[in-house]
Formats: structure tokens, sequence, C-alpha cells
């Protein structure tokens, strides 16, 4: 299971005095057990929700090397890209842009709509295909390109 697999690169990270990745995974750690008890009940976090929750560590520290970069603060956008690297490791492999743009086009040509107003079911359909293998950014830019050439 993917909690146990962080749990145990954190120990080995802390052991090895690697920094960047046992801040990352601290923080990781800690949004997954906040999970498991936000609610009111306790339940077990499954490696789909730690899915999530890692994508949600990532996109936070992207937005904070926007305002890092925008503050002058460029030690701390070294630190926030570093541990970018230590947690995509736990994501499934991405898919390329073209391989995306593939997708979307298949799915456009499945649907067989066309411009704007089609954007949020083309968006759902994408999605559903792509989970966890492609950025909702880069598919929505996509579907939007794809979308204006109709």
């Amino acid at each position: 299971m993917l909690k146990e697999k962080i749990n145990a690169e954190l120990k080995a990270a802390m052991l090895a005095r690697d920094e960047v990745k046992v801040s990352a995974l601290r923080m990781l750690k800690a949004a997954v057990m906040k999970f498991e008890v936000s609610g009111g009940e306790k339940k077990e976090a499954t490696d789909e929700d730690v899915m999530v929750l890692i994508k949600k560590e990532l996109k936070s520290r992207k937005d904070s090397i926007d305002q890092f970069k925008a503050g002058g603060r460029e030690d701390l956008v070294v630190k926030e890209e570093a541990e970018i690297k230590a947690l995509e490791g736990y994501l499934p492999k991405q898919m390329s842009e073209d391989e995306v743009r593939a997708v979307v086009k298949q799915v456009v040509a499945e649907m067989g709509v066309g411009g704007p107003a089609a954007m949020g079911k083309v968006m759902g359909a994408c999605m559903g295909k792509l989970k966890g293998q492609a950025d909702g950014t880069m598919v929505n830019k996509l579907v939007k390109e794809m979308l204006g050439n109709l």
C-alpha cells in the first residue's frame, strides 16, 4: 500500500539525512493523517486517496514557487522544486502532451461535438479516460485548442 511505502521511505530519508525528502514526506504524511481523521470518523486512506493528496501537495508547491519567484526568493524556489521531484515519484507515470492530445482528439471524434459549448462534456469524458495519468490543466488547454479549431 502506498501509505506504508511513504512511511518506510520517510524513515529511510531520515536515516540518510535527506532533509528535502524528509520535509516533503512529513507534509504528505500529515495530509494523509488529517484526511483519515476528517469528517468525524476515522477511516483508512486508500492508495487512490493518497494519490489525490499527493496531487494537492504538488499543486500547493507549484503555487508556492510562483509566489516565491514573485518575491525574489530563489532559495525557496529551489527547495520547493526539489520537494516536487520527491513527491512526483509516488504518482503513476504521466502521459506526454502528444499522448494526451491523441486521447482528446479521439474523445472529440467519438462525441461528434464542436465549439466551446461542448467544453464541459469533452473535459469530463477526457478526465474519465485519463484519470491520474495527465495533468488537468494540460488536458484543459488541449481541449480548448481542439474545440477552438472545429
